[in-house]
């Protein structure tokens, strides 16, 4: 063999080897999405369960991944439906921050409810809210705005940054209130592309759905996207104008102004309030909502609905995706959804005492750092029987 061949023959061997390698990469990147396990459930809320899976599209500038397609990463994602997918191989730049809206939708909502009998967590160890969206209920309701809420913050938020290729900083309007002398411009979240982008990808599940009017899976489907669209509305409603001062010695002679999302337990604690007065429907024969009560109005495109009356959450049970207040910890004298009371569900409680470690009498040093003493207290624990 002459010495051109080798170097031909040796330079297909490593373009081989190498392709190999990448090969070997991709599908072990796609064993991490396959290995997230899910029940029948599964939707793409399991994007923010792994961390691991905000990470796998950081490659996606790769010639190799190129060459050899990267369609199956989005036909292997968890939960995509075909739309979603489709989406998917469009806008690969926007998975990251989809999977970080849905863990922080998933994040908030175990916040706001920590201290009721449903604390957004599942009896199933596979889907992320589990049974409990298998029933039409406030719970479910809440769920499908709190998701939907966490894609517009995330996607408006990598925007800012300039994470995305189809999107910058926002170009909304000045507010026609803004004084005259204060500058509009800085780099603001992009809230009005984190919501047209996110009604695009969230609403897609339900839209492919195709349920005939009149049944079952019609109802629901109207009453998701109406959530959807509930959650979108927090994040975009909330959003308001930030300014930074300028000036010799701060003395604010010129502002800066721009537009800036609310904090997301802002956007959590205003669905919470939606998910206290949500309002039961039905859809009639021509597929329009009303009130499941006449004496009720209709709904706004703000407020959340539901279809079905919530279970009490007091007893396991996996088909209502209840985990139970048994070993549930409470407040003896709260009158409040964390007492022992309500939380306990008439059943009573056991106390007991534990003590505690915490950090004390901490004090400021020069230069720089806080010095803390170890304190130790005793604390009464009350636990749901």
């Amino acid at each position: 063999m002459s010495s051109g061949s080798h170097c031909r023959g040796t330079g297909r061997l490593v373009a081989g080897t190498t392709r190999l390698n990448t090969m070997r990469n991709l599908w072990m990147l796609l064993g991490i999405v396959v290995a997230v396990t899910y029940a029948q459930d599964v939707t793409w809320w399991n994007l923010g369960v792994d961390s691991r899976i905000l990470h796998q599209f950081d490659t996606i500038g790769s010639p190799e991944l190129f060459i050899l397609g990267t369609q199956p990463l989005c036909a292997e994602l968890p939960g995509l439906s075909s739309g979603q997918q489709k989406l998917c191989q469009l806008f690969q730049d926007h998975m990251g921050p989809i999977g970080e809206g849905a863990r922080l939708g998933i994040e908030e909502c175990r916040y706001q409810f920590s201290n009721r009998r449903w604390n957004c967590s599942t009896a199933e160890t596979g889907s992320v809210f589990g049974r409990v969206t298998a029933i039409a209920s406030r719970e479910a309701a809440f769920t499908y705005a709190i998701s939907a809420a966490g894609v517009v913050n995330a996607i408006s938020r990598s925007c800012r940054e300039g994470e995305l290729s189809p999107c910058g900083c926002s170009r909304a309007a000045r507010p026609p209130d803004l004084d005259r002398d204060w500058v509009w411009g800085g780099c603001g979240d992009n809230v009005d592309y984190g919501y047209r982008f996110a009604k695009e990808f969230v609403d897609a599940r339900e839209k492919e759905s195709n349920a005939p009017r009149g049944t079952y899976m019609y109802a629901r489907m109207k009453s998701n996207l109406h959530n959807n669209e509930a959650g979108r509305r927090a994040v975009y409603d909330k959003a308001g104008v930030q300014c930074k001062c300028h000036g010799v010695s701060s003395s604010c002679s010129l502002k800066t102004c721009w537009l800036q999302l609310a904090e997301f337990h802002d956007v959590g604690a205003y669905l919470k309030d939606k998910y206290d007065g949500a309002s039961r429907v039905r859809f009639n024969k021509k597929g329009k909502m009303e009130p499941h009560e006449a004496r009720f109005n209709r709904p706004s495109k703000d407020d959340m609905v539901y279809l079905e009356e919530s279970p009490d959450y007091c007893m396991y049970d996996p088909r209502a995706g209840s985990l139970g207040t048994v070993g549930r910890e409470c407040v003896k004298t709260s009158m409040g959804t964390e007492g022992c009371d309500l939380m306990c569900c008439g059943r009573g409680y056991n106390s007991y005492t534990k003590e505690v470690v915490e950090r004390c009498n901490c004090k400021f040093k020069w230069c720089c750092y806080v010095q803390c003493k170890k304190c130790r207290r005793t604390v009464d624990v009350h636990v749901c029987k």
